[in-house]
């Protein structure tokens, strides 16, 4: 039987908020009514979302952000709720929640702050430490599971025949492909230039590397495919792949996707993975170059590209994901920050893009990741003893939540020399943490 649920009207935002919550993470099928009366009279679940509670349902005390239309800047107001944090307090204590779960989980969600008037950092991305996350301390919990599963804890005590979604922990990593190989494949114009930069800067170590490579005396340090292929086997993962394939400049530094080279190391990651664009810094916000890159690749795998993570992770909310979604793009794997680990918007599964410029729920499915190498070696400047700890901890949040642990890695982090000596074990660390093959 479904669920019964008493609102005052219904919006696009409450059904998109309410199938997520519900429906997607509590397994829990519903339907909305205006009527007192039908509700009343209704013996089946029942929740109420509305002002005031009339009868002894179970009842959360609503804001105004779900029955709004337009977006405007909230005043939000930090709550604590029993070991994490929370906003959009409500002061009902009839109330199951002290805080409107529904309306924080849908500015959480739908990255309404990224909608607000902000500074980006130099790269035009929404800054972390901007985030109402940060702010609370809670960037690094999957709070939008969090509550959801306290939701459910309520609902199942009250009524004990009610069923919930059993979900399980899932464990999946991606790989950013920038720059396929450090030496080879290059081109004589590029490969001469930089080896006159190692030569003009007396680095003559990297000079020789650079020519026992091209000359097949050494193996690339950046061509770690094998490993990734053996771990793959070897962990059973089903890993995805996002291929840089813009045109060469200061950003957008991998190799020519007219280099037959490439051409087959990129068919050969198809054959065991599923293979995506990583469109160009280049190409942010300009459609016809991104599909320009998004056709190239298809051209290559002979197969329609249907995913896709951004370069840097420029994402510009909402023109970024509606330039995907006019191309045809269904998944994005973009949503983390490039300059602290956790969840971007709060949750540790997948959820669909709620266009809030126009108002409607889209079928562009966002897949956020929590953990991405730069992040810890980069910007948090962390060794790899406290990089496997931070993985440790995400990694927890997770598995309590049973949702999906994205890693966001790189091929060259693999390599295991220079600035990422020691990384290739961390990598085995982190997969045999999250997999429990320690």
């Amino acid at each position: 039987m479904d669920m019964l649920i008493l609102v005052p009207k219904t919006t696009n935002r409450l059904h998109y908020i309410f199938d997520l919550i519900i429906k997607d993470l509590l397994g829990i099928s519903f339907k909305f009514t205006n009527d007192n009366e039908t509700f009343t009279s209704f013996n089946g679940p029942k929740f109420h979302y509305g002002n005031n509670q009339f009868w002894n349902e179970p009842f959360q005390k609503a804001t105004n952000l779900l029955f709004e239309h337009d977006i405007t800047e909230k005043e939000l107001k930090i709550v604590d709720y029993k070991d994490v944090k929370a906003f959009f307090p409500v002061y009902n204590d009839k109330s199951v929640f002290p805080f409107d779960i529904f309306a924080a989980s849908f500015y959480l969600v739908t990255r309404y702050e990224e909608y607000l008037p902000h500074i980006n950092d130099k790269y035009n991305r929404f800054q972390a430490k901007d985030s109402i996350l940060f702010k609370m301390n809670m960037l690094e919990k999957p709070l939008v599971n969090i509550w959801a599963i306290e939701l459910g804890n309520i609902l199942t005590a009250i009524y004990p025949n009610l069923q919930l979604k059993k979900k399980t922990f899932t464990f999946i990593p991606t790989y950013d492909v920038d720059a396929a190989w450090a030496y080879k494949h290059k081109g004589i114009f590029r490969t001469v230039a930089s080896s006159a930069r190692d030569f003009l800067n007396f680095d003559f170590q990297e000079l020789k590397k650079r020519w026992r490579v091209i000359f097949g005396k050494e193996n690339d340090p950046f061509d770690t495919f094998d490993l990734q292929l053996k771990l793959q086997k070897e962990f059973n993962l089903r890993p995805k792949y996002f291929i840089l394939c813009g045109e060469y400049d200061l950003n957008d530094k991998n190799i020519s996707m007219r280099n037959t080279n490439f051409q087959n190391l990129i068919k050969r990651l198809g054959d065991y993975a599923r293979v995506g664009i990583h469109p160009s810094y280049n190409s942010f916000l300009n459609k016809d170059k991104v599909n320009m890159e998004i056709n190239r690749l298809s051209r290559v795998l002979n197969r329609e590209i249907t995913i896709s993570r951004q370069h840097f992770l420029r994402l510009q909310m909402p023109l970024s994901y509606q330039i995907l979604i006019d191309l045809d793009v269904t998944d994005d794997y973009t949503m983390g920050y490039a300059s602290l680990a956790g969840f971007r918007a709060g949750i540790a599964d997948t959820f669909r893009f709620f266009d809030l410029e126009h108002d409607n729920v889209t079928n562009l499915n966002i897949h956020p990741f929590a953990l991405m190498d730069g992040t810890m070696r980069d910007y948090l400047e962390l060794n790899t003893n406290e990089s496997f700890e931070k993985a440790q901890n995400l990694i927890n949040e997770v598995k309590k939540v049973n949702g999906t642990f994205i890693l966001l890695w790189h091929n060259e982090t693999l390599s295991d020399e220079k600035r990422w000596k020691g990384w290739r074990q961390l990598y085995r660390q982190i997969l045999e943490y999250a997999l429990d093959k320690s």
